[in-house]
């Protein structure tokens, strides 16, 4: 909780009725909303916390309302959260699998663990367009490349 609030977003614990997407959490401006108790994985908790943080500003500010785009989060916004995340567990010296949780992803989180771990950042190229991240070619040294973030708020 400390390491988003140190980013820039804010987390309040809340109460939440069950029909979150996800059990105990729940977006807003800026926000990830959060019922320990009803809350089932811990690590989807930065996943959220990756879908705000690769939003746009403009976009980020209308999490929640009516007035989010249809579309949000786009396909590019997921794929750029789940990399986002893996980046912040390994910020946080987490195992892959506090987020990649066998019940998340669709069934592929295996699949992810294992590309991420041989290197391989599936949607890479978006968090560098954001400005967010280099790649090991772009770094002007290593300790700069991915998984290290150059910013982990899109501007």
């Amino acid at each position: 909780m400390q390491f988003l609030e140190s980013i820039g977003i804010k987390v309040i614990e809340k109460k939440l009725d069950d029909t979150c997407f996800l059990p105990g959490l729940l977006l807003g401006s800026n926000t990830i909303y959060i019922d320990h108790g009803k809350i089932k994985y811990p690590g989807d908790i930065l996943h959220e916390a990756g879908h705000i943080a690769v939003t746009t500003p403009h976009e980020r500010s209308l999490i929640g309302t009516n007035e989010i785009s249809q579309n949000w989060p786009s396909q590019g916004d997921e794929i750029a959260a789940i990399l986002w995340s893996y980046a912040a567990l390994k910020h946080l010296d987490l195992p892959c699998e506090f987020v990649f949780h066998k019940d998340g992803y669709k069934g592929h989180s295996e699949w992810y663990i294992e590309n991420f771990t041989n290197q391989n950042y599936i949607g890479l190229p978006l968090l560098q367009w954001f400005g967010m991240a280099y790649s090991k070619d772009d770094a002007f040294y290593d300790e700069y490349s991915f998984p290290k973030m150059k910013k982990w708020i899109r501007q």
